[in-house]
């Protein structure tokens, strides 16, 4: 008999134009306590947590904001004792850092936190994971799930392109991970979902169908594509980790970012290393090379901008990021065979 496992989800999820007004509404429902803590940058900030903060202050609740420029452990740290643990709830206004440093600080606290995304650019918006540095490499730290989520395409669409072209990669890396993950259970006997990498695959499918609209980025594209990254979100939840959304190609990424010396966006690493994740587990991917260049993303090192060398070396220690992650990656690349492989794709 299977062990019982507990499913988070968020209670509420706002997509769409102007759904930042429901902020306010969210928080009373949801939240306990009128003291909020708004985790936000200097550019967030001013786009929307000021007027996050002007709404709640008004029907008087109690509000502070920080402004930080990374997500590692002393941010983290810096936004608690601001705090001083006295914060009802969190709202992570941003991209991927504001949200990852307001999720973690709101669950070593025990409060609710809400995310109040300004950019598509990876699925951490819907996540219950936050991918914190603590020295040399970043490290994703299982959380708690959002307890809302408000996407307001309006302000998502105005980011810039770039961003919503790194989400598509970050999305379309599931048609990989969830080989990845087939391949575990396989050879390793590693429990699986039928239910979440379905899930995770019809995430991938909706950019590999849509990119036309998605590379107008119009509002219905951006809409599209928030909604595949929570689905995305919500299969790693139901498999009780990442597995569905992170295979060789996120390993990849991983070690890039330990190489390179100006790594580039994480869902743009991982789009790339999903066409070579693809080859070598000999999927079509010619098709997700088509797809990211349609979208505008990048698909090799120049437009990555970052040189060769690095593409090659990352390869060749990504099977050492998590040597309990079972992938195409397992026995390791030699620097030839790393070569050949980033040639043969045309990543270099």
């Amino acid at each position: 008999m299977k062990e019982p496992k507990r499913i988070e989800l968020p209670r509420e999820v706002w997509i769409g134009p102007g759904v930042v007004v429901k902020t306010l509404d969210v928080c009373r429902r949801l939240c306990p306590g009128k003291a909020a803590a708004i985790v936000a940058d200097q550019t967030t900030f001013a786009i929307v947590g000021k007027v996050i903060e002007k709404q709640l202050t008004r029907a008087g609740f109690s509000v502070g904001h920080v402004l930080i420029k990374e997500a590692d452990v002393s941010t983290v740290k810096r936004v608690r004792k601001f705090f001083k643990k006295r914060a009802s709830f969190y709202l992570g206004v941003g991209g991927g850092r504001c949200i990852d440093v307001a999720k973690l600080a709101s669950f070593q606290d025990g409060v609710p936190f809400i995310s109040v995304p300004t950019a598509a650019s990876h699925d951490g918006i819907a996540s219950s994971r936050a991918s914190i540095r603590g020295g040399k490499k970043a490290t994703s730290v299982e959380t708690h799930a959002p307890m809302a989520i408000i996407a307001d395409t309006t302000i998502i669409r105005r980011a810039p392109h770039k961003l919503l072209a790194a989400g598509c990669g970050d999305l379309i890396s599931n048609l990989t991970a969830v080989r990845d993950w087939e391949l575990a259970r396989r050879l390793n006997g590693e429990p699986y979902s039928e239910y979440a990498s379905t899930l995770s695959l019809v995430s991938a499918e909706i950019v590999m169908e849509n990119a036309g609209v998605i590379a107008r980025h119009t509002e219905e594209g951006v809409r599209k594509v928030v909604k595949a990254l929570i689905s995305s979100s919500v299969a790693m939840a139901i498999a009780g980790s990442t597995r569905p959304a992170s295979g060789g190609e996120h390993l990849f990424s991983h070690a890039l970012n330990l190489v390179a010396p100006k790594p580039a966006l994480h869902g743009e690493q991982c789009g790339v290393g999903t066409i070579m994740m693809a080859y070598l587990h000999g999927e079509d991917w010619k098709k997700i090379r088509a797809t990211l260049k349609a979208v505008g993303a990048p698909t090799n090192a120049k437009e990555l901008g970052i040189p060769a060398k690095y593409i090659v070396k990352a390869l060749t220690i990504a099977h050492k990021i998590r040597p309990d992650r079972y992938t195409v990656l397992k026995s390791g690349l030699k620097t030839e065979a790393a070569e050949r492989l980033a040639k043969a794709t045309g990543v270099i």
